[in-house]
């Protein structure tokens, strides 16, 4: 008897992806709580380290060096993420609001946003000025300005409101980048209420304003901030500090959505946690980093704490998850702070002492470094051997790979072995049904109407039922929309994992929700449908649309027209690689944006189109090649001119390829195509582009309002008389 998949039984949600539950999921992979379905929410696909912050700002890091990937993460720990910001916490119901996606539950949670220091009621400042925290937020607009002032659109000066050590030792990154890339001209101000810039001790005191005279970095002190100018901060006294760039590091802000929830918080907003970083009165719930203040034993807002606490944090959870006993966390009452110094020195102080140098900027360096090659370079689980012996075929079949069979790929079997299957079933007895297996919808007459039917499925490639509803309807209704017609009905095919009841409501509720969202967009009604339980989540819809003109089909493709591809080349490639952890977590998110955005008013747009369908399992290849065979023609390919997703070149060249990229090749060959956007032509589409053949003086109106409706549309060739036979082309000089 095989080994039935352990229940899912209850839900952990990680609310924010903050250092301390990065370090939760790391150590969660290393060694999962078998019945736990996990779930991260986080703003972005990644979330930068605090630590490397300033140097990066002075141009000593990447941003990438500085980014923990949380796609990668996520996959590693066997975790969903949801791309997205909580809005609302209901610890009663135990439910989390998402903004623009809805109410997710919870049995367990923990909340890890960290702070801000946007200041909202300082006049102009949300207009002009930038808050040193969300992280990612600042070093967005920084690179932004510092491209503009390399480039001398706007003058090299800069105002930091918060002369604390944080403050100072943002100002001292940007002045010395400035100095490094735009010249000595620059102004640099930090802008300070009290008498003096604020170090923990005088010796540091001492040591940052020397490094501040160093790089010419002035300090404003006795200041109060009046407000915040296009290109300055006027003071309360009149005066008036030149600057083009203005950021605020003056204290801590909690997040005004925790506030405004059924949470015990501090006068201030942060939530209160007891010594085992429970949230006050709910047993469920937890707290850690910036975002909780610790009762039992105030500290400073500092990554150090976080971090630390991740081990308690982590045992915690898997007790109250598996009946177990938690324990306290206790903070140290000191620790080491590092401060860069602009260039490559730092100082040191910890125990009431300091002392600064280069040295320190390598241990510094060092230090960070480490922390963040836990996320790097994540430890590569071990595959299962294959057993011995084997029947003759397997490792033929897996071509000496032990790997996962992909997920998404359009859901489909080779493109060979489907023809074959479908050759048999061409012939029609009923005079109601006017087209056969072969397009992209079947063609039925109903009464006085015309309808279209289709069906797809797809094998979950993500943990997240909601987003894999919401790229399923949208893939499905490819279909419809390639044929002209307007989206009618659908009926829901879902088989879930082995889940506990409430794990189960839940995901129907999360998946009917998303896919009723896209339906009704589109005006459609999700009528019925089937659910069942199984080895994996798949989800599939079965709808129909009504035609209000002759459908679009295969045929008709003229010599001259002009090929339209309306979206990216690469999600077999990408999610291939996802799966085992080697993809861009920025390009996963950005691919999965657009893979969720409907279609139908691309559909409109070509409706005229001679030809068309959606490029989905067989690549765009293989559906070009059925255009080709149904109308009698053939077609040139650009490969230069082909709409290619972030990331899937360099994965190309790496060497990944979706499991059916070999039977797509011998199904649908494609004369002179070489390089990596040669091997994208076979490369199967999940929620893929649609291809239409148009008339070629229409094609650059087409694609321009394409373009303006959001689509990444471009003209990728044409068609030619002749075989049904695709090459390709360079273009004309």
């Amino acid at each position: 008897m095989q080994d039935l998949p352990l229940p899912l039984t209850r839900d952990l949600v990680l609310i924010g992806g903050g250092h301390a539950h990065a370090l939760v999921l790391r150590m969660w992979g290393m060694k999962p709580l078998p019945g736990t379905r996990v779930t991260l929410i986080n703003p972005g696909p990644t979330a930068p380290y605090s630590g490397m912050l300033p140097g990066h700002i002075a141009g000593h890091y990447s941003r990438e060096a500085l980014d923990i990937d949380l796609v990668r993460l996520a996959r590693f720990s066997g975790a969903r993420l949801i791309i997205g910001s909580a809005t609302a916490i209901d610890p009663v119901a135990k439910t989390v609001t998402i903004g623009g996606r809805g109410k997710i539950g919870y049995d367990v949670a923990s909340i890890d946003v960290g702070i801000h220091t946007e200041m909202p009621d300082l006049p102009g400042f949300a207009d002009f000025g930038t808050g040193a925290k969300p992280l990612d937020l600042y070093a967005d607009r920084w690179r932004q300005f510092l491209a503009r002032a390399i480039a001398g659109e706007v003058a090299p000066e800069v105002a930091v409101i918060g002369g604390g050590v944080a403050g100072v030792e943002l100002a001292l990154a940007m002045a010395h980048a400035l100095q490094r890339d735009v010249g000595p001209a620059t102004r640099v101000s930090v802008i300070e209420a009290g008498p003096d810039i604020t170090g923990k001790n005088p010796a540091t005191t001492v040591r940052l304003g020397a490094a501040m005279a160093a790089l010419g970095v002035t300090a404003q002190v006795n200041a109060d901030v009046a407000r915040v100018e296009a290109d300055g901060v006027v003071l309360a006294d009149g005066r008036r500090i030149r600057a083009r760039f203005t950021v605020g590091v003056a204290g801590a802000i909690a997040h005004d959505w925790l506030r405004q929830n059924p949470l015990p918080v501090t006068d201030d907003g942060f939530i209160r946690v007891d010594s085992h970083l429970r949230v006050e009165g709910h047993e469920q719930l937890f707290a850690v980093g910036d975002c909780a203040h610790m009762g039992h034993a105030p500290r400073p807002k500092a990554g150090v704490f976080a971090v630390r606490s991740a081990p308690v944090l982590l045992h915690n959870l898997r007790a109250v998850l598996s009946g177990g006993q938690t324990r306290a966390y206790r903070p140290q009452k000191d620790y080491l702070k590092l401060v860069s110094l602009g260039g490559k020195s730092a100082l040191a102080e910890k125990w009431g002492r300091t002392v600064s140098g280069p040295f320190l900027w390598r241990w510094k360096d060092r230090i960070d470094t480490k922390f963040m090659a836990k996320f790097q370079d994540l430890p590569r689980m071990r595959q299962q051997p294959l057993p011995r012996p084997l029947t003759e075929g397997v490792e033929a079949e897996l071509k000496g790979e032990h790997k996962p069979l992909c997920a998404g790929c359009g859901s489909k079997v080779g493109p060979g072995t489907l023809s074959a299957t479908l050759a048999g079933l061409s012939s029609l007895r009923r005079s109601d049904i006017l087209t056969g297996p072969g397009d992209d919808a079947a063609v039925l007459a109903v009464g006085g109407a015309r309808q279209v039917i289709t069906t797809d499925h797809l094998r979950a490639f993500t943990n997240d039922p909601g987003l894999l509803a919401r790229i399923t309807a949208v893939h499905a209704l490819g279909d419809i929309w390639a044929m002209g017609a307007k989206p009618q009905a659908a009926l829901a095919s879902v088989i879930l994992p082995r889940l506990a009841q409430p794990l189960q409501a839940r995901s129907m509720d999360e998946i009917m929700d998303a896919a009723r969202e896209v339906f009704h967009a589109e005006g459609a009604e999700i009528v019925g449908g089937h659910s069942t339980m199984g080895a994996e989540m798949t989800l599939g819809f079965t709808i129909t649309g009504l035609l209000d003109a002759d459908p679009i089909t295969n045929a008709g493709a003229q010599a001259g027209d002009a090929l339209v591809l309306t979206r990216p080349l690469g999600t077999g490639t990408i999610l291939a690689a996802e799966m085992l952890g080697e993809a861009d977590g920025r390009h996963v998110a950005a691919m999965l944006g657009t893979m969720q955005m409907a279609q139908g008013d691309a559909a409109a747009i070509l409706r005229a189109a001679h030809a068309m369908t959606d490029v989905t399992g067989f690549g765009l290849a293989g559906h070009l090649r059925a255009i080709c065979q149904a109308s009698g023609v053939g077609a040139e390919i650009n490969l230069d001119a082909l709409p290619v997703y972030d990331g899937a070149l360099g994965l190309v060249e790496a060497g990944h390829r979706s499991s059916i990229w070999d039977a797509n090749f011998v199904a649908a060959p494609v004369e002179a195509a070489s390089g990596p956007r040669g091997v994208l032509l076979h490369d199967p589409q999940t929620a893929g582009g649609l291809l239409a053949a148009v008339s070629p003086d229409a094609a650059p109106g087409l694609v321009a309002a394409l373009r303006a409706a959001g689509h990444d549309a471009a003209v990728i060739g044409k068609v030619t008389p002749g075989a049904p036979a695709i090459r390709c082309v360079s273009p004309p000089a």
